[in-house]
């Protein structure tokens, strides 16, 4: 058995790179990966002194479950990072040995990212945009939201959603002055990987193959420093991107109003905020999420788009353009049996559209349908909310805080539903609750806005894998637009 995770997700070249391990074996090594075009093989370490460290329990005491709120305090091993190792997201993984320093299990070479007894860690260049002016954001939050802290043959079952603890800086004892109430995780648990398998090895496999050269940061980057961006002219969102502090939030909109660019390949986007806490190695977010049966707070103070005080006040859309509330959720198993309508298209005169040849039916016939057949849509996706004006083209009409100058590019309905908000039901799309006076169709928007520099949203979290897969070529060809375009700042592009 081993098991472990980061002290901190993103090291620099010529830094150290810091795990925390726990295993039953004499001693163990960690095997180094980067994740590019394939799954290059670095390098291991040298054989370390195992210890094994049981986890904290659940504060709530339930049996079988390890607290998903404390930092577990594994203990420390640390590993340089070579000064002229390439940057990128890399992946160590864990390899438990006997007493004379031979594998217990011989690994063969890593084959793909997901799975236990890994972990995956950020190496940003000593000098940001010295690589390439392309800012690659891993999703890290959310990451750590769902992360079950499981191991292999052992379901711990801890996270923001199951087992969760809820924190109320009312409650006293153990709880931080100033600390908001909510359900808190730790960003220092064990959990193998399972997202960056999925969303961002595929993709970024493709940015690699086609000479996309781009740097990479966490989210606890883009809250800590409110310079990050500032050597970058293009922000990458991909793939689940649920969980936003307000820092990450201002910095970006700064971002975007000083003519920087964002392309939203991702979904769910800017959902919920979170509050870090315990010196930023974990955080806090007051969601519905259920604790003991029931959520302890139903207002969910952290949602961006509500009014205070039952929420932020601050739609998300305001930045992205779309939100989750106008979108939707198909339940079970990635991709699973998810409809796959594919994106009917609107406005094919635009730049994203180039030299895809798709129709818009302006002249005459039926708009083209783009991915329709293949899993594009979801599992989660966003919309502007809208209504159709007299040429049956749908125009986001403002009214739930999306910008004016957000454009829909594609459409894609959001059938069959299921109304019932927060009870998810097999072969119907899940949404979620929004505005009264908003009453128009569900669907994922596929669009653009510009507020100083230009946002581009492809409203689904599977963008991304389709792109990387090669599952559909107009989804390849507006992914080049993109980056072609938005790859440098034009100020009202």
């Amino acid at each position: 058995m081993i098991e472990g995770y980061t002290g901190r997700e993103t090291v620099e070249v010529g830094s150290t790179l810091r795990l925390h391990v726990s295993t039953d074996a004499p001693l163990f090594r960690v095997d180094f990966y980067r994740l590019g075009k394939e799954l290059d093989f670095l390098g291991s370490s040298d054989w370390r002194t195992g210890v094994h460290t049981p986890p904290p329990p659940h504060p709530d005491g339930h049996p079988g479950h390890a607290s998903p709120a404390d930092d577990w305090n594994w203990p420390e091993y640390a590993f340089p990072v070579p000064r002229d190792g390439r940057p990128g997201i890399h992946i160590a993984r864990f390899v438990a040995g006997d007493a004379s320093g031979r594998p217990s299990d011989p690994p063969r070479r890593l084959r793909h990212a997901s799975g236990f007894e890994r972990e995956f860690f950020i190496v940003r260049p000593s000098s940001a945009g010295s690589v390439s002016r392309i800012l690659y954001k891993k999703s890290t939050f959310t990451r750590h939201a769902y992360n079950r802290s499981d191991r292999s043959g052992l379901e711990r079952a801890c996270n923001l959603y199951e087992n969760p603890v809820y924190v109320d800086a009312a409650a006293g004892p153990g709880v931080g002055a100033g600390t908001p109430r909510g359900h808190k995780v730790s960003m220092r648990r064990p959990g193998g990987i399972n997202d960056l398998g999925y969303w961002d090895a595929p993709f970024i496999g493709w940015l690699e193959r086609h000479g996309y050269d781009v740097e990479y940061c966490g989210d606890l980057d883009l809250h800590e420093n409110p310079e990050l961006l500032d050597d970058y002219d293009l922000l990458l969102s991909v793939g689940h991107d649920e969980y936003w502090s307000q820092a990450m939030r201002t910095h970006v909109e700064t971002f975007v109003r000083s003519g920087g660019n964002v392309a939203f390949l991702s979904a769910n986007t800017c959902w919920w905020r979170v509050h870090l806490t315990d010196g930023n190695t974990a955080f806090v977010s007051d969601t519905d999420h259920e604790t003991d049966g029931a959520p302890p707070d139903p207002t969910a103070a952290d949602l961006w788009w509500r009014p205070a005080p039952g929420g932020v006040g601050v739609p998300e859309n305001g930045l992205t353009g779309v939100s989750f509330r106008n979108g939707g959720v198909w339940p079970g198993d990635w991709p699973g049996d998810r409809p796959c309508p594919g994106f009917t298209v609107q406005h094919a005169d635009h730049w994203v559209y180039e030299g895809t040849g798709l129709a818009d039916g302006t002249s005459g016939g039926t708009p083209d349908v783009f991915a329709s057949g293949v899993p594009l849509i979801g599992y989660e996706c966003d919309g502007a909310a809208f209504t159709y004006d007299e040429h049956g083209v749908a125009r986001a009409h403002g009214m739930d805080g999306t910008p004016d100058s957000f454009l829909i590019l594609g459409i894609a309905l959001l059938h069959p539903p299921n109304r019932e908000p927060h009870a998810l039901r097999s072969g119907h799309w899940g949404y979620e609750p929004r505005e009264e006076r908003i009453t128009g169709p569900r669907a994922a928007t596929m669009g653009v806005h510009t507020a100083g520099g230009t946002v581009f949203t492809a409203a689904t979290t599977d963008w991304p894998r389709v792109v990387g897969l090669g599952l559909d070529p107009a989804v390849d060809r507006i992914t080049r637009n993109v980056l072609d375009r938005l790859r440098t700042r034009r100020p009202g592009a």
